[in-house]
């Protein structure tokens, strides 16, 4: 039988995607995309925007029109927060909490379509439940994910993942590094650590983050360490100077930022202001100039007036960030922000969402040209049409270079050239 997985959110849903169908492809199962259609099609979802909700319904439609007869499962924060609300979408079967979806294989039963679905959504508040940690998303046979946190104690305004993942729980780091050993015996050449809230991992078991990173760089034989993402007030200074004396951890920082605004970043209830973003930004860039920086924002948040918004776009504009991860805002039932005043129209969200992705672009494209001509490391891992492999510098470029399949999945120094079709072409050095 088939399995016919789709992800929507952040790279934690990747992971955790990928141990759901590890265990059906344990009992026999191939793992295909919906294009292809499956027998069951598990769709692991996301409630950060409205536009993520209303995905999942359309790609329930799209999978039972690849198969009327598919059995489907939706798990995932839109699950978890609206259970009722998934369970009405026409062709559910199974609706599983955010505890539940590693479940989903024996929930599922004999597979025979519902006429009322089966809904499994616990109360993720009180779980101290984590899931599986090591993960390859995708089937990737180069990357390994390392779920070492999930859940949040963070309380901002606009935000419902606390409410979908639970308080802050982290993974011992024993079995963390037994999970990385793991992974390096397997040929992985980089782990992603992830999680929902990272630089809080340990914070309730008398350890840090920076304590496992440390404890990672002892693992022989991994090549690359990488943070998936991490709150500005929470990347230290020890944290920054590891990574710019370390040879494994990769110099490669996603920070979330929000806002350039500091009064919108209070009514966020964000827990820095811009000039400490700013600093942690500075910090980077003076240790490790080749570094890469990706940004989160949101744009129209209630009450951000056209000088808010403008505020944000000079700050990003004279901050040496990389790219940026624009999200346009929506309403989250449950949240403080749903009834603030000074509700922004959709036609200027999407304006202002435009304008940062039209920055995104000029960013990335000035960072690849900045290194043209310089020799990175480069991990393989995806073959074009044309024959040429892709793979990612350590400081986040896109390079493609001549056809070596010998290269497939292994760490190889590269001289990086221009910029064509959004790659930067790159040569192997001998």
């Amino acid at each position: 039988m088939e399995l016919a997985v789709h992800t929507l959110g952040c790279k934690l849903n990747q992971s955790e995607t990928s141990a759901i169908a590890t265990n059906f492809e344990s009992n026999g199962f191939q793992v295909t995309n919906l294009k292809r259609g499956g027998d069951v099609v598990l769709i692991n979802s996301c409630t950060v925007t409205e536009t993520a909700d209303q995905e999942c319904r359309k790609l329930v439609r799209r999978a039972l029109r690849a198969n009327p007869e598919a059995f489907v499962i939706v798990t995932g924060c839109y699950a978890q927060l609206q259970p009722e609300e998934v369970a009405s979408i026409d062709g559910v079967d199974l609706v599983l909490g955010s505890a539940e979806k590693y479940q989903a294989l024996e929930l599922a039963g004999d597979l025979e379509k519902r006429d009322v679905p089966l809904v499994k959504v616990g109360d993720i508040g009180s779980s101290s439940f984590i899931g599986p940690g090591l993960t390859r998303p995708g089937g990737n046979k180069t990357r390994a994910f390392l779920k070492v946190q999930d859940g949040c104690d963070y309380s901002c305004s606009f935000c419902t993942i606390p409410k979908a993942r639970g308080a802050s729980r982290s993974i011992p780091m024993a079995t963390c590094l037994k999970q990385a050993r793991t992974a390096v015996m397997n040929g992985f050449q980089e782990i992603v650590l992830t999680g929902v809230n990272l630089g809080d991992y340990g914070r309730k078991d008398a350890s840090t983050f920076y304590e496992l990173l440390e404890a990672l760089h002892e693992v022989r034989g991994l090549k690359r360490l990488k943070i998936s993402s991490i709150e500005p007030n929470l990347l230290t200074d020890e944290i920054i100077s590891m990574a710019a004396k370390s040879n494994r951890l990769v110099p490669h920082f996603h920070i979330p930022l929000q806002s350039g605004s500091d009064r919108i970043l209070g009514k966020m209830r964000r827990r820095y202001r811009s000039s400490l973003y700013a600093d942690r930004v500075e910090k980077i860039v003076s240790s490790m100039p080749h570094a890469a920086i990706g940004v989160d924002v949101i744009s129209g948040f209630p009450g951000e007036t056209d000088r808010d918004f403008q505020d944000t776009v000079e700050f990003l504009e004279n901050l040496p960030v990389t790219y940026l991860h624009p999200f346009t805002y929506s309403e989250r039932e449950d949240t403080p922000a749903a009834v603030f005043n000074g509700r922004i129209n959709r036609r200027d969200r999407t304006h202002r969402t435009n304008v940062l992705r039209e920055l995104s672009k000029k960013k990335s494209l000035a960072h690849a040209l900045n290194h043209k001509n310089d020799t990175r490391p480069v991990l393989f891992e995806t073959q074009l049409a044309d024959g040429r492999l892709t793979g990612w510098t350590d400081n986040y470029i896109r390079v493609a270079v001549p056809a070596d399949t010998a290269v497939t999945g292994i760490v190889r120094q590269v001289r990086i050239g221009g910029v064509k079709d959004g790659l930067s072409e790159g040569w192997i050095e001998a």
